[in-house]
């Protein structure tokens, strides 16, 4: 099914980016789509609707299949560790370099579609970043978790359904129960995701065609100093920040690093999966990279699980891209609230088909940022997806390599 979408998603691009390039030119003719946007209109809306039960049912899924850090011993919680230590190193280049590059600016989309959200929390100065971001009244994180589901507050309920989570791992055998029916729901609500993303084709038509209707070449500029973005900071996490880990914490040298990896990462750039590619990384670190079999069966799948930082840093540039594109300014604040929703995001993503569409609109929406530049954005998507991916599969191989020298005698420990 995903096949066939991927390939409609594909053809609405095609057709989307001359017919929105012939209204921005003839104005005249824009009669002869205007029709089309309701499906933007009406798919926007969908991903609005999504957006509780996929952060409450993935992210909950995301954090207990964790399993407790402290039954799986340190070599799990160095790991972990680990890979919140490269998704914030991750996200935190994106963020400086769509910040000094700019990409959106100069696309005029307009500022019309600014919400609430986003004008209300501009002009914070330095000492009201945390309270506002801890306890504000409309936009904090620590929140009444109904009011939060009620009002689509995505940082109260991120944060409410990673203490959840983390709670349910914590009381062992007690939550089982309802990590069981967490995960059937989940599945329940990931159906629901596939029938909804059969919208995207004529979705995604008629947000591209509204987007560069609007941005005309100003736009396609822009999106292309969006993407050469994206591939840079991706670039100088992988082949700048990693090595420099896999140098300094793994005593490895970068080069061997690399040369052992080859495999895994042509495969993740061909697939964009990080899971089909999984079987490949597993042999590449044990034959190549000298990780012994028990730490890489144990360190990889949990990468491939939770350890998301192409992915991370791609919708934390995405969020500020839009925002340069609309004309809104986000202040630090927000900024940090990007930060903090694209890494909780990045560990739900896995289990979430299509999971830019759905994760992005997720980030977009805790700041309040306008769901239609997502429109624009999938333009590049596919392209961009095996550049992240396989950052995605570096970052579990420098993990691997990383740990290994912190690998316990005996048997690997075992997820609960």
């Amino acid at each position: 099914m995903l096949k066939n979408l991927t390939a409609w998603i594909g053809l609405a691009i095609v057709l989307g980016v001359p017919a929105g390039l012939l209204s921005a030119a003839h104005p005249d003719l824009s009669w002869l789509f205007a029709w089309t946007h309701i499906f933007g209109d009406v798919f926007v809306a969908a991903l609005k609707m999504l957006l509780v039960p996929v952060i409450l049912t993935s992210l909950l899924v995301g954090v207990t299949s964790v399993g407790d850090i402290s039954k799986m011993g340190r070599l799990g919680g160095r790991a972990t560790g680990y890979y919140l230590l490269t998704t914030a190193i991750a996200i935190f280049i994106g963020l400086i370099l769509v910040n000094v590059i700019q990409p959106g600016v100069g696309a005029d989309l307009g500022t019309a579609q600014m919400t609430e959200q986003a004008q209300a929390g501009m002009g914070l100065t330095p000492d009201t970043l945390i309270r506002d971001f801890l306890v504000d009244k409309n936009r904090g994180a620590i929140r009444n978790p109904f009011q939060a589901l009620a009002e689509g507050n995505v940082l109260g309920i991120i944060l409410f359904t990673l203490l959840l989570g983390t709670a349910l791992v914590a009381i062992g055998e007690a939550g089982q129960p309802v990590i069981a029916i967490v995960k059937g729901l989940d599945k329940a609500v990931m159906r629901v995701v596939d029938w909804v993303l059969w919208l995207a084709p004529l979705g995604v038509f008629a947000l591209l065609h509204k987007s560069l209707a609007d941005g005309g070449f100003a736009a396609v500029k822009a999106l292309a100093a969006y993407s050469a973005t994206v591939t840079l900071a991706l670039a100088i996490h992988g082949f700048v920040a990693l090595p420099l880990l896999v140098r300094f914490l793994g005593r490895m040298s970068p080069r061997a690093w690399l040369r052992g990896i080859r495999a895994p990462m042509a495969v993740a750039f061909s697939t964009a999966s990080s899971s089909a590619t999984l079987p490949v990384t597993i042999e590449a670190c044990e034959e190549n990279l000298d990780v012994p079999g028990p730490v890489a069966s144990f360190v990889l799948p949990l990468g491939a699980t939770m350890n998301m930082d192409g992915t991370a840093l791609y919708e934390a540039v995405a969020a500020l891209f839009v925002a340069q594109a609309y004309g809104i300014d986000l202040s630090l604040g927000q900024q940090l609230v990007v930060f903090f929703t694209a890494a909780a995001a990045s560990v739900g993503a896995a289990g979430i088909p299509s999971a830019g569409l759905v994760t992005m609109a997720m980030v977009f929406q805790a700041v309040g940022l306008p769901l239609e530049g997502i429109g624009l954005i999938l333009a590049v998507d596919r392209f961009l997806d095996m550049f992240r991916t396989t950052v995605n599969v570096m970052g579990d191989t420098s993990a691997a390599v990383i740990l290994k020298r912190f690998a316990p005698s005996g048997p690997a420990p075992v997820t609960p």
